[in-house]
């Protein structure tokens, strides 16, 4: 669930979230700054792109559950090729970048990539990986920025599902119930802070190659099969 996720992220990322929080309250460290300038442009950038789209999106329906699947498929292979052409770079001994070497521009660029994330199917932390590793970011700290990026628009997502579905959200929760959406958010949240801290490590090392890959070939083969058989 969307609220275990967020829950996991700020937990995660306490320590930047304070050093965040400090730097609007008048702290001078300008590693953190410039990670307060990245996260608001590209928040905004996220909202203006990403709302309009989600509501246009949700206007539409009978759209095959195959499709999305298919479409995560191919963004989480595109990963794995983006990670391995910043490998090879590297080993050619061009230096990747980190978020101090990263432009307005580029936040903009990111900002877009998380906003198009809003359509059926593309996966928020995939797009934004992808779009930061074209711009030779290295993996871990393309995942990093990716995921804390995330918090944010993930946030305003749960704020826009609320207001705009907000009678299909009650229905739900009236079906599982309190206890049962208490059960749902703590396995959410533990779950997410297992698979970011998990992707984050291993995203420095040559095994995340495959582990996207076969993630991404799972995703593709499923979505395949639900359009057989008509879902």
């Amino acid at each position: 669930m969307e609220i275990g996720t967020i829950i996991a992220a700020v937990v995660y990322f306490r320590k930047e979230l304070i050093e965040v929080l400090q730097v609007l309250l008048g702290s001078k460290n300008e590693a953190y700054r410039k990670l307060l300038v990245y996260v608001v442009v590209v928040t905004v950038i996220t909202g203006i792109i990403g709302a309009p789209l989600y509501l246009v999106t949700e206007s539409v329906k009978g759209i095959s559950l195959g499709i999305p699947m298919l479409i995560v498929g191919l963004v989480l292979l595109a990963d794995a090729a983006f990670i391995r052409y910043s490998r090879k770079r590297r080993e050619k001994g061009i230096n990747s970048r980190k978020l101090e070497n990263l432009s307005l521009g580029d936040y903009l660029l990111i900002g877009i990539a998380q906003g198009i994330s809003a359509l059926p199917g593309v996966s928020r932390s995939g797009i934004t990986t992808s779009a930061m590793l074209l711009m030779n970011v290295e993996p871990d700290e393309a995942f990093r920025l990716s995921f804390f990026a995330g918090i944010f628009a993930s946030i305003g997502a749960f704020g826009l599902t609320l207001v705009t579905t907000r009678s299909n959200v009650a229905a739900a929760v009236a079906v599982i119930g309190l206890p049962g959406l208490i059960v749902a958010i703590v396995v959410a949240t533990v779950v997410s802070l297992f698979l970011i801290d998990f992707l984050i490590k291993v995203a420095g090392k040559s095994k995340i190659i495959y582990l996207i890959s076969a993630l991404g070939i799972i995703a593709m083969a499923s979505g395949l099969l639900y359009l057989a058989i008509g879902l």
